[in-house]
């Protein structure tokens, strides 16, 4: 709880206004999940050696400008000295269990490349469903409405868009196969299927994707496997 309280402490002061209950609960979340994933690089026997805190204060303070201006900064920031070390202890065995999670996250993957059209409006996208149905091209009409792209989206894997249903939507088409009319809080799409592939390379972006899933699903899984417990001071 002190640990806690502290946090919440330095988080008000780099926001400079008072926080809300959702702040309280992302500092609180914050700090399980960092517990959880210490613990989890212990018992894969990993622990940060003092020689490598040590070195981590040293350059800490050759930025900050010697050791009374670190020193200084812990005190503006709420820390003792040792409760600082034992922090640092931790994010250093949290960076290495994330390392370890998302290097788990595959190279290649399921992709398809779609097309889409987005329009504004319900009626404005049966329009255009109507005019793909009676023989008019994808291709051409997206580019009306997406000179720059084309409304070409690019290969992507499941688990990459913000939106499922888009995903869900075209992981189900056949190659040159037009989607029904799909609501987003973007607009209403229509898609395309140009081609699939069952293995691809990701794209770096993608790939960071599913590596930020697989490590939200891992902390997930683990919450859901662990007691929970805040100490009072």
């Amino acid at each position: 709880m002190s640990e806690y309280q502290a946090e919440l402490a330095r988080y008000q002061a780099a926001q400079g206004r008072e926080l809300t209950a959702e702040d309280q609960e992302r500092v609180l979340n914050d700090l399980i999940d960092q517990v959880l994933l210490a613990q989890a690089a212990a018992e894969k026997g990993f622990q940060a050696d003092e020689a490598e805190v040590q070195a981590r204060m040293d350059s800490l303070a050759e930025q900050l400008g010697g050791s009374q201006a670190l020193t200084d900064w812990l005190s503006e920031n709420g820390y003792m000295k040792e409760d600082f070390r034992r922090a640092l202890q931790r994010s250093i065995a949290v960076a290495w269990m994330r390392d370890q999670i998302v290097s788990e996250a595959p190279e290649q993957a399921e992709q398809v490349h779609v097309r889409q059209i987005l329009v504004n409006s319900r009626t404005q996208a049966e329009e255009v469903l109507a005019m793909l149905r009676n023989g008019q091209s994808f291709e051409n009409l997206a580019e009306q409405y997406s000179p720059v792209t084309r409304g070409d989206l690019g290969w992507f894997p499941r688990g990459y868009l913000p939106y499922p249903q888009i995903e869900q939507a075209a992981f189900a088409l056949a190659p040159d196969e037009i989607s029904e009319i799909i609501e987003t809080p973007s607009g209403f799409h229509i898609l395309q299927l140009v081609e699939r592939q069952e293995q691809r390379t990701l794209e770096p972006d993608a790939r960071l994707a599913l590596q930020k899933q697989a490590l939200q699903a891992w902390v997930e899984q683990r919450r859901s496997q662990s007691e929970l417990e805040v100490f009072a001071p």
